[in-house]
């Protein structure tokens, strides 16, 4: 199987879900196993990718031209993407969770999730930030 009809795939697999995230965030699979099990998935898809596309890349992690290097090969950049999409989707399960245990409204935690999906880290920051001056709830 190729990088490019692989990549499709794993989009498909980490937005499977993230949406139940977003619209059933009340039912404990969507917030426990998808966000750790789809993840763990793709951890192995990021390890086969790693172990075909590293050896010989002539990249390293010393500099960002090292790093550009271990991206040439398409099979390297989608470790890249797909190292992103299980992180990400990690994170968000924790939002997720974490919300959930605190009681914020899940209306509160829906563009933190969006922009999690999307970018990550910003994600993460309006995450912490909602957390941090929303009321804490039993």
């Amino acid at each position: 199987m190729t990088a490019d009809s692989l990549f499709p795939i794993l989009n498909m697999a980490a937005m499977a879900a993230w949406l139940p995230l977003v619209l059933v965030p009340r039912r404990r699979w969507a917030t426990t196993i998808l966000p750790i099990a789809m993840p763990a998935l793709l951890g192995v898809v990021y390890v086969v990718l790693v172990a075909v596309s590293l050896p010989g890349s002539g990249g390293s992690f010393s500099s960002l031209a090292g790093v550009r290097a271990l991206f040439v090969d398409p099979r390297g950049l989608l470790a890249g993407w797909t190292h992103y999409l299980a992180f990400d989707l990690f994170i968000g399960g924790w939002e997720a969770r974490d919300a959930q245990e605190r009681g914020i409204p899940h209306l509160l935690l829906v563009p933190a999730l969006v922009l999690t999906f999307l970018f990550g880290p910003a994600g993460l920051l309006l995450y912490l930030a909602i957390r941090r001056l929303a009321p804490r709830r039993a």
